[in-house]
């Protein structure tokens, strides 16, 4: 069929004008309708969604969610002094017995119980460590002689005679839940003020005791003693010189997950990506700026001629906690090395005494002094 002269071009002008209606996109509705986009994927509030659990239960988050439940047990009286009698005891974490040992004061318990403080030790060699052996025995009975707080120091798993794997701290969650576990099972003896359990951590043990207390800020007050990793940046800038260490003589064939996972992110850990969901996440010092008033006290005792843990550790972290809500105490000592020894140790476990006196009995004097801080909107 022929189109008539002169029909041709407005015929053409015609269905241009309708094809550029019907798909050009933005003067279209038709269009807009046929061609709108897929719905966007709805935003995951759980930035930790679609990782394993495995790396999961690591992390500040999951250390929240966990229950930490027992019970505590005594065995034969180890010593009787005027102020304190010692046992050995222990507790179920996590299917592990852990041993320690626990001072009771000898005087007159207060109405509401004991308060108590649990000494989280740091590194020794796990196959040379003794529950009732000479390294922290100073520490431990510095506190029980006052006669004031039930001292209990677990031997973390793994050590002396607790069952388990020792794990490390800085990369597994095992010592940070037999910290939580510990407190469970102090918690529930009756002769135990459940509301004034503080933490004391000495070098590994303060990122364990940090980590502790990102997870549960309710706990009154926490001490740490030549600590270390805080902010895990803070493990890049100044590193752990610990003459000490010791490999395993005799490394298990078949470690356990956490054990073989602890090891692995320990030799990555110059490849630590701070972006990550993950490590921030993991990081106990990312949870304190959010944390309310009625959260636990933190102090620092550390003496600037450590060669271990360098004393900028706890400078760090107490330049991060004076932007907090939270109280907090920063004592210096000139000397003393790691482990804040002669005339240092008399002071510092003098100001330690203080401090816990402080947070777990002075301030349990007054209502709502130790009210649990919400993690609601943490």
């Amino acid at each position: 069929m022929k189109l008539k002269r002169g029909l041709f071009w407005p015929l053409v002008i015609i269905l241009t004008l309708i094809v550029t209606f019907l798909y050009w996109p933005e003067k279209s509705p038709l269009t807009s309708m046929a061609r709108r986009p897929s719905p966007a994927p709805a935003v995951i509030s759980d930035p930790l969604a679609g990782l394993p659990d495995y790396l999961v239960q690591l992390t500040i988050p999951a250390l929240r969610a966990r229950d930490y439940h027992s019970s505590l047990q005594l065995g034969p009286d180890l010593e009787q002094t005027a102020r304190y009698t010692a046992y050995q005891a222990w507790y179920d974490s996590d299917g592990a017995r852990v041993y320690g040992l626990l001072s009771v004061p000898t005087g007159e318990m207060p109405e509401d119980g004991w308060p108590a403080v649990i000494l989280l030790h740091g590194y020794i060699p796990p196959w040379q460590y003794e529950t009732n052996g000479r390294a922290y025995r100073a520490w431990w009975q510095g506190l029980a002689a006052t006669g004031e707080f039930v001292v209990f120091k677990p031997d973390l798993r793994g050590h002396g005679q607790s069952q388990g794997e020792a794990t490390g701290p800085y990369f597994g969650s095992d010592y940070v839940e037999d910290a939580l576990n510990a407190r469970a099972a102090l918690a529930g003896w009756p002769q135990i003020n459940a509301n004034a359990i503080g933490l004391w951590g000495h070098s590994m043990s303060g990122n364990t005791a940090l980590r502790a207390y990102a997870a549960h800020p309710e706990i009154p007050a926490i001490a740490l003693w030549a600590g270390a990793v805080y902010t895990y940046q803070d493990f890049l800038d100044y590193g752990i010189n610990d003459p000490s260490y010791r490999p395993d003589p005799d490394p298990s064939p078949t470690p356990t997950l956490d054990a073989s996972l602890a090891g692995r992110l320990f030799s990555r850990r110059e490849a630590m990506d701070f972006s990550d969901p993950f490590w921030q996440a993991m990081i106990p010092a990312n949870y304190l700026a959010a944390l309310p008033t009625s959260s636990g006290a933190i102090g620092l005792f550390h003496a600037q001629d450590d060669s271990v843990c360098d004393y900028r550790y706890s400078q760090g972290l107490n330049n991060l906690l004076d932007d907090t809500q939270i109280a907090h105490e920063y004592h210096l000592y000139p000397n003393g090395g790691h482990n804040m020894t002669g005339n240092t140790f008399n002071q510092a476990i003098n100001d330690t005494r203080q401090f816990f006196k402080k947070y777990l009995i002075d301030s349990q004097k007054v209502p709502n002094a130790t009210a649990s801080a919400s993690l609601e909107s943490l």
